[in-house]
């Protein structure tokens, strides 16, 4: 590649600019502007993808405190459940000769509600914790191939060479001809 300076500044191509020109050409000064457009994106760009990252953590964190409540909400109803099974199992004791067998589905009915309540809950808490992660998850796939494509394109930009991107250019023009007279 010639001079960097030679990208800016022109001086022997026009003999009417005197001693200081700029370099009007698209295809000489497009890999410097990408550069420069690149560099500032990733300088800006960590701030905010530490703040999202930041974020999606502190929301995660916020579910995963709701669930554990939930959860010990859970718990305690348990407790209450079975402070009311020591309950009817005394009250069992007593009309142990009236109808123990109805006593006795009352308590099963009633451990069973419960397990299923529990039950019900963890298994909310867990789609929501996996929810979470999966969305988590999609996010900094998003970012990684943001940031991949990125760095391709910054690698294609300083491999290519006037000719090659000109060349490139033009099959590209070519193509969206020919791909706009077909939809035409």
């Amino acid at each position: 590649m010639k001079n960097l300076t030679d990208s800016f500044v022109s001086l022997g191509h026009w003999s009417s600019a005197g001693s200081f020109g700029f370099n009007t050409d698209i295809l000489a000064t497009n890999p410097i502007n990408l550069s420069v457009v690149l560099g500032v994106l990733i300088f800006f760009g960590k701030g905010v993808l530490s703040d999202l990252l930041d974020n999606r953590k502190q929301r995660i964190l916020n579910t995963i405190r709701n669930s554990e409540e939930l959860r010990r909400g859970a718990i305690q109803q348990l407790e209450k459940a079975q402070a009311r099974l020591r309950k009817v199992e005394a009250e069992a004791d007593q009309f142990r000769m009236n109808g123990y067998s109805e006593i006795e589905r009352e308590k099963l009915n009633l451990i069973n509600s419960t397990y299923k309540t529990l039950e019900q809950l963890e298994n909310y808490k867990n789609e929501n914790i996996h929810f979470e992660q999966q969305r988590a998850i999609n996010q900094v796939r998003q970012r990684v191939f943001q940031q991949a494509l990125q760095g391709a394109l910054g690698t294609l930009n300083s491999c290519l060479t006037n000719e090659l991107h000109l060349h490139t250019i033009s099959s590209n023009i070519g193509m969206f001809g020919a791909m706009k007279e077909i939809t035409d």
